[in-house]
């Protein structure tokens, strides 16, 4: 994708600004309204191929998928979930791609993933065999528009949902998981590792304790301060931030915190009780910090509960802007069906002068009907400053969609998914010119081109 870093440089996404209310910590009750909608890129056309329809002028092209054979004799896993893209210059890119993988899945893996032993997976079963959880590296050539180079970067994990770039050109892989040592396993998980893009292979699986131990979803980096924001995949959620000793080693340690409103303690910003938390309306934001993060007994959001947090409804994917940030609940809101949470920084962000100028949340979207959006995820931004969001809905017969979402809130879909799966990890190329996206089982990464400036309100 187009870094985190690079859009915080460009105007891209200075579009986002200007939709600031006046009533800060207004807790005035509102009906939900109808969510709006927007032409988008215009209608869907229908894939020859059965695969996923887009709008006239857009083409996809498969650039990887399972089973095929990687540089490392390994093969590509199932899964495909979170996706980072880090330029390596001379328009090359890694595609870092998270496989969120249980013990279980041994059992269906092909043989060179069933078979697979290595003293650099994080943990193994019994029997020596690294656990499939992990991520793979695409080296791509963007002016090719062709893989060089494909393999293992991360094993012996579970389950690593999302994560998130860095500004100094990593992936933070983050496990989806509170699984502790059994029968099987011998370690405990729910961590972050950090997975470099400057060497090819696995890399050293290195957790980051101090990150927490939690159901991580995604992680981003503010480039300005080093603070890392964490969403946590539960029904009872906390929104985090990692105060790292060193910025950019998040290996040194810091300090993890959790979100809460300053005019209300225990806030819960769900609204399944009703329009507890309006549209649009700022509210100012405090931080807890938290003892034990590697919580043991998996109470890290309970205890920053008690302690005033702030409840969210299964934060998932986030992106960070122009000193903000965006991240989905998935089942938020009035009617479940998701919301946008935007979250802007103090100019003093983790410092001592904080407290005299606090950060900002607001309920940027909340879905009003599953037609329009319904259970966003993984998200990132388009060349033109939109959100672009991946649905993962849980029904029996899904029909998930990529969502773009407009500056002003207007909803449109821009992609849809004619398989009986999720899109996930969507990404931008450095140059803006191409969308990665991959479909989750059995995995597939898309490399999308078209008219990007081609947009109707």
């Amino acid at each position: 994708m187009v870094t985190r870093r690079q859009f915080t440089k460009g105007s891209v996404a200075l579009a986002f600004l200007g939709l600031n209310s006046s009533l800060l910590g207004c807790t005035q009750k509102q009906s939900l309204t109808q969510t709006p909608t927007s032409v988008g890129y215009g209608p869907l056309l229908p894939d020859e191929h059965g695969l996923l329809d887009l709008p006239a002028g857009f083409s996809y092209e498969v650039i990887s998928s399972l089973n095929d054979t990687m540089d490392d004799g390994l093969v590509v896993p199932d899964n495909a979930d979170g996706m980072g893209c880090i330029d390596l210059g001379s328009n090359r890119v890694a595609l870092v791609r998270n496989h969120e993988l249980s013990p279980k899945h041994l059992k269906s893996a092909a043989p060179a993933i069933a078979k697979h032993k290595s003293d650099k997976a994080f943990d193994t079963m019994k029997h020596g065999v690294a656990l499939p959880g992990g991520t793979t590296t695409i080296i791509y050539n963007l002016q090719k528009q062709q893989i060089e180079q494909q393999y293992y970067s991360l094993v012996g994990t579970i389950r690593n949902c999302a994560g998130g770039t860095t500004p100094w050109g990593t992936w933070l892989s983050c496990e989806e998981t509170v699984q502790t040592p059994d029968e099987e396993i011998s370690k405990s998980h729910g961590y972050i590792f950090e997975v470099p893009t400057d060497k090819h292979g696995l890399c050293d699986p290195v957790p980051l304790l101090e990150m927490g131990r939690f159901n991580h979803e995604a992680a981003a980096v503010d480039p300005r301060t080093g603070i890392v924001y964490l969403t946590e995949d539960r029904n009872d959620s906390l929104f985090y931030r990692f105060i790292p000793n060193r910025q950019g080693d998040l290996a040194a340690g810091g300090t993890l915190q959790a979100l809460a409103l300053k005019h209300a303690s225990k806030f819960d910003s769900r609204n399944w009780r009703g329009n507890d938390m309006p549209l649009s309306i700022w509210y100012e934001a405090s931080w807890i910090t938290l003892d034990n993060p590697q919580s043991p007994e998996d109470d890290l959001r309970i205890r920053g509960y008690e302690q005033g947090a702030a409840l969210f409804a299964r934060g998932e994917g986030i992106h960070f802007g122009n000193n903000e940030l965006y991240f989905c609940c998935t089942n938020g809101g009035e009617k479940e069906l998701g919301q946008i949470m935007r979250y802007q920084p103090s100019a003093y962000e983790g410092s001592e002068k904080e407290i005299n100028h606090l950060g900002q949340l607001q309920l940027f979207l909340e879905s009003s009907d599953k037609s329009l959006y319904n259970f966003g995820d993984n998200l990132t931004v388009t060349p033109q400053g939109h959100l672009l969001v991946c649905e993962d809905q849980y029904t029996a017969v899904t029909q998930n969609h990529l969502r773009g979402v407009s500056p002003e809130g207007a909803v449109y879909p821009f992609a849809k998914l004619n398989t009986q799966t999720e899109l996930a990890g969507a990404c931008f190329s450095p140059d803006g010119f191409t969308l990665f996206v991959n479909i989750y089982s059995p995995t597939k990464t898309l490399a999308i081109r078209g008219n990007w400036t081609n947009f109707k309100t």
